[in-house]
């Protein structure tokens, strides 16, 4: 099963008594702000799930899987994830936070 932004809309509508509309405009903007947060550079915590970090990996070898030809893999910027203490004992002890 997968979570989609549609779904986190849903659960405000449920829980918290929001239009549809408001519901899924709030979700937007907070993945919006998550966005732009990384766009420049800076770290995101949030508190009991996990960090967001940008990470600068340089250029390096690499091969092309279909040819085996020799390839250099250009320098880039990619966002990881570390989950936080109680998202990592939630999801292997399989309870919910």
């Amino acid at each position: 099963m997968s979570l989609t932004k549609q779904d986190i809309a849903n659960t405000l509508v449920k829980k918290m008594n929001l239009s549809q509309t408001l519901a899924l405009s709030l979700t937007n903007q907070f993945f919006d702000q998550i966005i732009a947060t990384l766009k420049t550079g800076e770290e995101i915590k949030l508190s009991s799930f996990g960090n967001f970090v940008v990470k600068e990996k340089t250029a390096r070898p690499g091969r092309n899987p279909k040819t085996g030809e020799d390839v250099m893999i250009s320098a880039r910027k990619v966002v990881t994830f570390k989950d936080g203490p109680k998202l990592k004992l939630a999801t292997q002890k399989g309870k919910i936070l």
